[in-house]
């Protein structure tokens, strides 16, 4: 009986051994989407994550990316990542949003003095904060880092310089309150506007500006509108979430975990790398194609949009007070 049981027991003991061998050792494929084109800043940082993850699983662990929205715009691609469709996802922070509030507080103009400064917000603390912020909420995400989308500047048909010189200028802004808000408060007549629709709208003269990156403004063919001033005010500077399916998040075990948020975190240093050297060339394009890059003096719009941050921070105020004193 004694030799029953003991056999018996080590059989049991075998069989939790390889099934946990197995587990471990099953192949996994994720796919991951970015509505961003081949070759964008992104999906290249994300497509060299894939590979550095298959390299240290020696190809236990794959990654499929799919960029220029094949899988569905973000919205939809969230959707598939709720119900483990799709494992990683690079979105918008509107997306989140309404389920993490916190990370609303990256859409206020001018909330970070400059690239460098919200580059330390997100590499630090807060960041770190608010990534964990996503996962603990009910979208059944896991935040696994950040990535630069750029700072936003005006580009016009007439030269602006100042706030007065945006007086009746129709500038096309994203579907929120707040930033239909921040333009009508830099001057202009801020125009709610699907981003699909802004090149003929900018040639038919239904709007007589937008705002954006300079990669965006080359790449959409803005520039070819007649928008040949480029007035850099950097009035929004708002990073972006790279995001995990939970549902695929709890397959992984505690090692695979850890390999995933070191690799996450080296994409989103490299990314960066990427997108500096992106708004260099696309400025350089811009420039020779005649856009003219305006220096403006950023406190007037600063100033101007002080009534924007007290309406929608209020809630964030010490949240904003910890920014403003990250160096």
């Amino acid at each position: 009986m004694t030799f029953r049981r003991t056999f018996v027991a080590s059989a049991v003991a075998a069989i939790a051994l390889c099934t946990g061998l197995s587990a471990q050792a099953q192949n996994m494929v994720l796919k991951a989407t970015d509505t961003h084109p081949a070759g964008y800043p992104t999906v290249v940082a994300v497509e060299s994550m894939g590979k550095k993850l298959e390299a240290a699983t020696n190809g236990r662990i794959k990654m499929q990316m799919f960029p220029g929205a094949v899988l569905g715009q973000e919205k939809e691609a969230v959707e598939q990542a709720q119900i483990g469709a799709i494992q990683i996802v690079r979105i918008s922070l509107g997306v989140v949003g309404p389920v993490v509030p916190d990370v609303d507080v990256f859409n206020m103009p001018f909330v970070f003095r400059d690239i460098p400064h919200m580059r330390a917000v997100i590499d630090g603390p807060i960041g770190a904060e608010l990534l964990d912020k996503v996962t603990a909420s009910p979208a059944r995400l896991v935040g696994l880092g950040w990535m630069d989308g750029g700072a936003r500047s005006l580009y016009t048909k007439k030269l602006v310089k100042s706030p007065a010189d945006l007086k009746g200028v129709k500038v096309r802004m994203m579907g929120n309150p707040l930033f239909v808000d921040t333009m009508n408060a830099m001057g202009g007549n801020g125009i709610s506007m699907a981003y699909g629709e802004v090149f003929s709208a900018l040639q038919t003269g239904v709007i007589d500006g937008a705002e954006n990156n300079p990669p965006s403004m080359f790449t959409s063919n803005h520039y070819t509108t007649g928008t040949k001033y480029y007035a850099q005010t950097n009035h929004l500077i708002i990073p972006e979430l790279l995001v995990m399916s939970k549902v695929a998040w709890d397959k992984l075990s505690a090692d695979d975990k850890t390999l995933v948020k070191k690799l996450a975190r080296e994409a989103q240093m490299e990314q960066r790398v990427l997108w500096d050297k992106s708004v260099e060339d696309y400025s350089a394009k811009l420039k020779a194609a005649g856009v003219e890059f305006v220096p403006v003096d950023q406190k007037l719009f600063f100033d101007a949009t002080a009534p924007v941050r007290a309406k929608y921070g209020t809630k964030f105020t010490d949240l904003m007070q910890r920014i403003a004193a990250t160096k």
